[in-house]
């Protein structure tokens, strides 16, 4: 891969993605399959004012030994050293970069009823923390190809052939494999700040889906909530992309408030396993069945993590003939394939999707009907027939995507 061309992304990542401020100090979350890209990163965010930056390794399959066999109790407790790290994060709140590369399958095999209950009981201790934590820090989800993940999304070419196929799709779809990605950026931001303008302006209090795949679905959404998509604001004003690639427009829709039945169109990775060819049927707001042709079981697990965990949080639109979708690869991996075309969440919703959502408290902004998880998993529903229509205020009707397109 073109050395030059990482560098620009590794620079994107850092000015565009995280939005380094002088002085600030960034955590960068990684695989070990990269490490020259992880020290590219690192000089960029230097580069762009960083005070400070540390690097913490990741290895899924150290993960996969520990579950195999350290016991539920040791794995579910937390460390008195573990907790004062999350105390100092809330206090210092570093800019977070996560460079993910892990394997779509790297945990096939694991004990999911200890897996989940693992996750259950950690996410208790750690969710006020986070909940501390949101919309106070700049963060950014990025990829950068792991062998394991490479062979899986390009199963018939040689290894090293495979990541540098996958690394000419990553830097494509995150529209950094030109001369000047951080330009490119200011762009698309533009372009996905006028849409949302546009949307908002329809006071839109429901969306109706349709597609011959069977998804007829219906779901409200709240008078105070805006679409948000692209860069996005922190509390202190601080602009950064969260995500990269990105081409969604999302808002969080009403907690309890969805009908009808949806029909996946893509994989989901969760857990290290994937599901495939699922559907979920909602009543009363909440996901009352789920079904699958494979791992049915872990996607009755997943929503029933919690209360919030069967009801929604996010719903995106991206449009079919997305730059993503239109590659014709599928990642396996729901970064980019959630920004191929349209999408719902189960579980958290995004609290900053109210408008001046800086005037209440979690409490109040969950008791307005966002919802509240410890998870939030996106899954793909968008289909080159889909229609969502919307329904504004005064009952009116209008025509959001036909033919899985914008037709706004």
């Amino acid at each position: 891969m073109n050395k030059l061309q990482l560098r620009r992304y590794a620079k994107l990542l850092a000015k565009t993605g995280v939005a380094v401020k002088k002085g600030q100090w960034v955590v960068v979350e990684a695989e070990l399959d990269q490490p020259e890209f992880v020290e590219m990163c690192v000089e960029e965010l230097y580069r762009a004012g960083a005070g400070k930056v540390t690097v913490e390794w990741q290895h899924q399959p150290l993960a996969l030994l520990n579950y195999k066999y350290a016991k539920e109790e040791v794995l579910s407790h937390f460390a008195k050293w573990e907790i004062e790290k999350l105390e100092y994060r809330k206090e210092e709140l570093p800019a977070m970069l996560y460079l993910d590369s892990a394997d779509p399958d790297g945990l096939a095999g694991v004990d999911q009823e200890k897996y989940t209950a693992v996750r259950s009981a950690r996410s208790k201790v750690t969710k006020p923390y986070r909940d501390a934590m949101e919309n106070r820090y700049q963060w950014c989800i990025a990829a950068v190809p792991g062998k394991a993940w490479a062979k899986k999304v390009f199963p018939n070419l040689m290894v090293n052939t495979a990541v540098e196929k996958l690394w000419d799709c990553i830097l494509s779809a995150s529209r950094a494999d030109g001369p000047d990605p951080v330009r490119e950026w200011a762009r698309h931001n533009d372009e996905i700040a006028k849409r949302c303008d546009a949307l908002n302006r329809l006071g839109l209090v429901s969306l109706e889906y349709k597609s011959s795949n069977g998804t007829d679905f219906k779901v409200g959404l709240l008078p105070e909530a805006v679409f948000l998509g692209g860069g996005e604001e922190d509390l202190k004003g601080r602009y950064f992309n969260p995500n990269i690639p990105s081409e969604e427009i999302f808002t969080s829709p009403k907690a309890g408030d969805a009908e009808g039945i949806v029909y996946s169109t893509k994989p989901l990775s969760y857990q290290g396993e994937l599901i495939e060819d699922f559907s979920v049927r909602f009543e009363g707001g909440k996901a009352v069945e789920v079904k699958a042709k494979k791992n049915a079981d872990l996607l009755k697990k997943m929503i029933s993590m919690d209360e919030g965990a069967a009801m929604l949080g996010e719903v995106a639109l991206i449009a079919y003939d997305s730059p993503i979708n239109n590659q014709g690869v599928l990642y396996y991996n729901t970064l980019f394939d959630e920004n191929a075309s349209c999408h719902l969440a189960l579980g958290r919703g995004f609290t900053n999707c109210v408008k001046d959502y800086d005037r209440y408290t979690n409490d109040e902004l969950h008791a307005m009907g966002i919802n509240d998880s410890v998870i939030h998993v996106d899954f793909m529903i968008g289909s080159k027939d889909l229609e969502i229509v919307g329904v504004t205020k005064n009952g009116s009707r209008v025509q959001i995507f036909k033919n899985g397109n914008w037709a706004i």
